[in-house]
């Protein structure tokens, strides 16, 4: 269904949609004109961006707060990865801009036809932070230049700094204060409500006061005006040279797209039964981009501060996001020669609050707080970002964090549980906490999934458990309510083991194998049969007393 947010729209929802247009133009514009100079693309490229981001999902969106359009986190990306290709500015890094926007589009869309929902799950919260906090120091880095009214050539991060060191004593003042004054202003702005445009603001108090200087802008680079006539619309398809070198971009792009829009999505949750349909999220982002890359444009993201404005200024629907495009064609039209005295360093200064508020600060001191070595995996994150080039930094950063899923399941804990006092509870309690054991029998929970990478783990765990174990292990309960699958490979293991064991003199039962799922795959691979039927129990007291019939223990 197109324009689902407007299913059932009523007149009540009106005054919400406009405030929350009005108020996310104001802070649409300066961030999408900033984001473009991030790009290395035209003022105008933003703005057609949101453009094109704002319509598309409108039309094909689920959720009915999200705002899309150019976004911070993805720029840098995209520019640090085709800075290899093409020079920014260049006619052919305008065309890789909008091939690469259409790929995006389209590996979305795929995502979507696919149900390929999950793979936003993929990076964890350490190594998401970590790669955020190094593309942060990047465009932080990446500003200082403009900001302090240098000129320094591109180069790698670790030169960049003793560059501007040498270039300091040609700072322009001016620029200088402009860049610090936005800056500051839109972060206390934001502090006192997110509502307050301050971004907007200070573009205009310093578009104001270069025009009051006159035709020398006090020295300061200014954008110059935005073009009125819109693009002419192309759909250019990269051939297979360039196909090659975009593809890889575009797969990376795509994946912190989709991460960002699932969040985006679950932070502010349109559906009242919570039923979110991210997968069409998915794909009207990429539509979006899709739409961009045909104007010229870049691809685009989920916003998760613009959705916050929209939500908070009371939005019922996209047509919030309608409305604001109509604002901003409106403005482009009438006032867009005004656009010539809006200083770079202004520019400079969104960024460099984009650049802080993406580097999180707070959830750094959660991780090193709670989540143990895992504060590790930030910090190598971020390093990988500022120190690799852009694209293989973050390529390297979503392994870093494949390599620490697969880390854990394949050394996951197991642990030997005692009977909670006075109950028929098995439980892994603390060293400190009373518990009971019986005499002879080892309850052993592995608590994951049994596959071949982490099967042998599981039994060398086991055994160890077993030589450690107070008096002689006659009967070995596993408690498999954690074992929700087993392949076949962790089933061969498996039953080796109790093969073993059980020539050892000690007995193997499992108890509470809840999952359907692992139950079928127990009886396919032949697991059930090794055990035997009568070696599957309900709770591990059943399998205890079972055991005392047999005269075991």
């Amino acid at each position: 269904m197109l324009f689902a947010s407007l299913r059932g729209y009523g007149l009540s929802w009106l005054p919400g949609d406009l405030l929350a247009a009005i108020t996310l133009v104001a802070i649409a514009i300066p961030e999408q004109l900033a984001t473009a100079r991030l790009a290395g693309m035209p003022p105008m490229a933003g703005l057609l961006s949101f453009a094109a981001g704002s319509l598309a999902f409108a039309a094909f969106g689920a959720n009915r707060y999200l705002s899309v359009g150019a976004d911070s986190t993805i720029a840098p990306i995209m520019a640090g990865g085709l800075a290899a290709i093409a020079s920014a500015g260049s006619s052919q890094y305008a065309a890789m801009v909008s091939m690469l926007a259409l790929l995006v589009g389209l590996v979305l869309v795929v995502s979507w036809l696919l149900r390929l929902g999950w793979i936003a799950d993929m990076l964890s919260v350490p190594v998401t932070t970590g790669f955020l906090a190094g593309i942060s120091v990047r465009i932080i880095l990446g500003q200082l230049p403009g900001i302090l009214g240098i000129e320094v050539p591109t180069r790698h991060v670790t030169d960049e700094l003793p560059a501007i060191w040498e270039q300091l004593p040609h700072t322009n003042l001016l620029a200088v204060a402009i860049g610090a004054g936005v800056f500051v202003g839109t972060l206390l702005a934001e502090k006192l409500s997110v509502r307050i445009p301050g971004a907007l603001i200070g573009l205009v108090a310093s578009g104001l006061a270069v025009w009051l200087l006159g035709p020398s802008h006090g020295g300061v680079a200014v954008l110059g005006p935005l073009p009125v006539a819109l693009p002419p619309m192309t759909l250019t398809f990269p051939d297979f040279s360039e196909l090659t070198r975009l593809l890889p971009l575009s797969l990376i792009i795509a994946l912190v797209c989709m991460i960002q829009t699932a969040a985006v999505v679950r932070s502010f949750p349109s559906d009242a039964t919570g039923r979110e349909d991210v997968n069409r999220d998915f794909a009207a982002v990429g539509a979006g981009s899709i739409l961009a890359g045909i104007f010229g444009a870049f691809a685009v993201d989920a916003s998760p501060p613009r959705t916050a404005v929209v939500h908070e200024s009371g939005g019922r629907s996209q047509l919030s996001g309608l409305v604001a495009i109509a604002i901003v064609a409106a403005m482009v039209l009438l006032v867009a020669a005004a656009f010539a005295f809006v200083p770079e360093a202004a520019l400079g200064g969104v960024l460099l609050f984009i650049g802080v508020r993406i580097f999180r600060l707070a959830t750094m001191r959660q991780i090193y707080r709670r989540g143990g070595w895992e504060i590790f995996l930030v910090l190598a994150s971020g390093a990988l970002v500022i120190f690799l080039p852009i694209q293989t930094g973050v390529t390297t950063s979503v392994m870093l964090s494949l390599l620490h899923s697969v880390y854990i399941i394949a050394r996951p804990g197991c642990a030997v549980l005692s009977r909670v006092p006075g109950t028929t509870i098995w439980w892994n309690l603390l060293p400190e906490e009373p518990g009971e054991r019986e005499p002879g029998v080892l309850v052993f929970a592995p608590g994951v999934p049994i596959y071949f990478m982490n099967a042998a783990h599981v039994r060398d765990k086991l055994i160890d458990a077993i030589a450690k174990a107070p008096k002689p292990c006659r009967l070995v309960v596993i408690e498999a309510n954690g074992i929700i699958d087993i392949d076949f490979t962790g089933s061969q293991i498996l039953q080796q083991a109790v093969v073993e064991l059980r020539q050892g003199g000690i007995d193997v039962a499992v108890a509470r194998l809840e999952s359907e799922r692992a139950q079928h795959a127990a009886a396919r691979s032949g697991l059930t049969a090794a055990l035997g039927a009568d070696h599957l129990f309900r709770s591990v007291e059943d399998a205890i007393r079972a055991a005392r019939a047999r005269n075991l223990i």
